[in-house]
């Protein structure tokens, strides 16, 4: 496996889990029902393992990248608006 691969996949995980933490964050806010939180966890945790998964095994460099730092940029944003 190629080191970009890995690099890329890293980033995607590092972000991705700040991003599922923060919008597990905003539907507890939202509707104070700890089963939304769960559901909202796993289909984002879901999501995020995909991603990764793809991003280790098939994506092009160009799309792996823009996908690593398109979500590392809009969990910074979402930190820094907060």
């Amino acid at each position: 496996m190629e080191t970009w691969r890995i690099l890329a996949a890293s980033l995607l995980g590092v972000a991705g889990v700040l991003a599922v933490l923060m919008i597990m964050a905003r539907a507890r806010e939202k509707t104070g029902r700890w089963q939304t939180v769960a559901v909202t966890g796993l289909v984002g945790v879901t999501a995020l393992a995909l991603t990764c998964i793809l991003t280790l095994t098939v994506l092009s460099p160009a799309a792996s990248w823009w996908l690593a730092g398109g979500t590392a940029l809009v969990v910074a944003v979402l930190a820094l608006a907060s």
